[in-house]
């Protein structure tokens, strides 16, 4: 069992930064960012092989999130740029073996998830 723990959310204005940081118990081959609105599904942001280190990113935050990690923390980051009011949802920090390069943002794949950490952009 993977237990995951979610800090760095908070409220900022449109254009703004944060860093969301998740930090693993254990190691999983996947770890990865989900984020939930009000009133809508939860979605997948980004998600890393902690194995070699291929990111993929949804086509809605590419080029303004960053994943990353650090294997000697067993943490996982999400640094986030260029916020906008879409941007405001709970995130969730997610692990597990079973996503691929083409279900990383399959919530069903994911074994371990954490609280959430609110981000609210204004």
């Amino acid at each position: 069992h993977v237990q995951l723990v979610e800090s760095g959310g908070g409220s900022v204005q449109a254009g703004g930064s944060l860093r969301l940081s998740c930090a693993a118990s254990g190691y999983t081959s996947w770890l990865a960012w989900f984020r939930q609105a009000p009133g809508k599904q939860r979605e997948g942001v980004a998600a890393i092989y902690t194995g070699g280190g291929t990111t993929y990113y949804h086509v809605l935050v590419k080029g303004r999130f960053t994943i990353s990690q650090d294997n000697a923390k067993n943490t996982v980051y999400l640094q986030m740029i260029s916020l906008n009011p879409e941007d405001t949802a709970m995130y969730y920090c997610a692990a597990g073996t079973r996503p691929s390069g083409g279900t990383w943002y399959f919530r069903s794949k994911y074994d371990y998830w954490g609280q959430g950490t609110q981000v609210t952009v204004s």
